[in-house]
């Protein structure tokens, strides 16, 4: 027994522990929208509306005058397209 290796089981185990990370790929990819001819991730686009949403609110909290009482805008306004944004994200694409 001297000049036989034993296996390693740790080397076993770490190749079960990388192998079980691509659990997760799938060969359908990471969902996306073709539009004017580009792949866009669909990330992008529940951005976008986050962002859309998060100006309409500024627009709508000027027009009703709360934005001289509201204090850090910018964090409200933001907050509130953030919370939009996921919220598209989960009801479009969440199982």
């Amino acid at each position: 027994m001297i000049g036989r290796k034993r296996s390693m089981p740790h080397g076993r185990m770490l190749v079960v522990a990388l192998m079980s990370t691509q659990g997760g790929c799938t060969e359908i990819g990471a969902p996306s929208f073709t539009l004017v001819g580009a792949y866009f991730p669909a990330w992008m686009v529940c951005v976008l509306l986050g962002i859309i949403v998060a100006i309409g609110a500024r627009v709508g909290f000027i027009a009703s005058g709360l934005a001289g009482v509201l204090p850090f805008q910018l964090f409200v306004c933001t907050s509130i397209g953030l919370c939009f944004a996921l919220l598209v994200w989960l009801l479009w694409f969440g199982q």
